[in-house]
């Protein structure tokens, strides 16, 4: 279904907003017995998929992943719910925030699982990025996502800077690895 445009060429973040539920299988554990964060990963995939290609109206591709943070284990037995919505636009990339959730389905307990961002970009069908609409904001929280995006932007390129000017072969950052539990000893090549 292709969410209609406004008057401006704006579309709405709400036109992105995705929701899949999985029952977690034994098939789905690792070898502690929780849901293997891989699998949870591959899930995150392709709801950022969805919720970029609703919003763009075309195929997207997984750009980066920001910060995966897994705030609680998921149990077999358990139904995971994963949220997606568009919260940043750019000229053909997007952000998509994710929440995952668990329900332990016997005692209705909720818990909050997983969150996470996925930079996303719009292509064509012969594989070159293409523009998606610009964003229509319509909710104060939609205001806030959009602007911690903007803040998780920044970072992501003040720390792209300090990468390319960190000089890791300086007298001062080999002193600095004795504040660290390392032991040093560097080849002779």
């Amino acid at each position: 279904m292709k969410h209609i445009l406004s008057e401006t060429g704006h579309r709405k973040a709400s036109a992105s907003k995705v929701t899949i539920s999985e029952l977690m299988l034994p098939s789905h554990q690792n070898f502690s017995g929780k849901i293997h964060g891989g699998y949870i990963l591959m899930l995150m995939d392709q709801i950022a998929f969805a919720a970029a290609s609703r919003y763009s109206g075309t195929y997207c591709v997984t750009a980066s992943v920001d910060t995966v943070d897994f705030l609680n284990p998921i149990e077999v037995g358990e139904l995971a719910t994963l949220k997606a919505c568009v919260n940043y636009v750019g000229n053909s990339s997007m952000i998509v925030g994710i929440r995952v959730t668990s329900e332990n389905i016997q005692t209705g307990v909720v818990k909050h699982c997983n969150s996470s961002y996925f930079t996303m970009v719009a292509k064509d069908a012969s594989g070159k990025t293409v523009t998606v609409p610009p964003l229509e904001i319509n909710s104060h929280t939609e205001v806030r996502r959009f602007y911690n995006a903007l803040k998780r932007i920044s970072l992501k390129k003040e720390r792209s800077r300090h990468e390319e000017t960190f000089d890791h072969k300086s007298p001062e950052a080999i002193e600095g690895l004795k504040n660290y539990r390392v032991k040093l000893e560097l080849d002779k090549s």
